[in-house]
């Protein structure tokens, strides 16, 4: 798996946040039973970069926690059977890696938010990754059923790799 982690922002964590990233990614990849090698980008930004991408690839003008920009699609969440030839057309040919897509994460809504629900910015900073994950993966949130099963499989991931509230 390579990680190729952009830290746009002058902010640092409390926490390696490299290796945090890498393990978060390294572990849902293999919990997810995803059956090639993976590349994934992840870039770290400002409330007015988020709001700008947001914008301008979602046509809503507000900064968010986090955007992921998954580069596969599947026929149902977690369906890696089904992606035949966009895993063809998305292997990186330097690494051979399949390109599963970017994350972008905002660094201030991140401490906001691990504040707003009282738990560490690194539980914060997890979740948002594992989030992201799911959503490179094909799971979704927008109707009821798939947000409580989406919530779910975030939980456990978490809670596996024991990074609790």
């Amino acid at each position: 798996m390579t990680l190729l982690l952009e830290n746009e922002t002058e902010s640092e964590f409390p926490f390696d946040y490299k290796a945090l990233a890498n393990d978060v990614i390294s572990y849902t990849i293999e919990r997810e039973k995803f059956p090639y090698e993976a590349e994934i980008n992840l870039t770290l930004v400002d409330e007015d970069t988020i709001r700008a991408i947001n914008l301008e690839y979602r046509g809503i003008d507000r900064s968010t926690d986090v955007l992921s920009f998954p580069m596969l699609d599947y026929e149902a969440p977690g369906a890696f059977e089904g992606i035949g030839e966009d895993v063809v057309d998305n292997f990186n040919p330097d690494t051979g890696e399949v390109i599963l897509g970017d994350i972008i994460l905002c660094v201030p809504k991140i401490y906001a938010q691990a504040e707003e629900f009282g738990h560490s910015v690194k539980r914060e900073f997890a979740f948002l990754i594992v989030h992201s994950m799911l959503h490179l993966f094909g799971y979704d949130h927008m109707e009821q059923k798939e947000a409580a099963f989406m919530e779910k499989r975030q939980e456990e991931i978490l809670n596996e790799m024991k990074i609790q509230r």
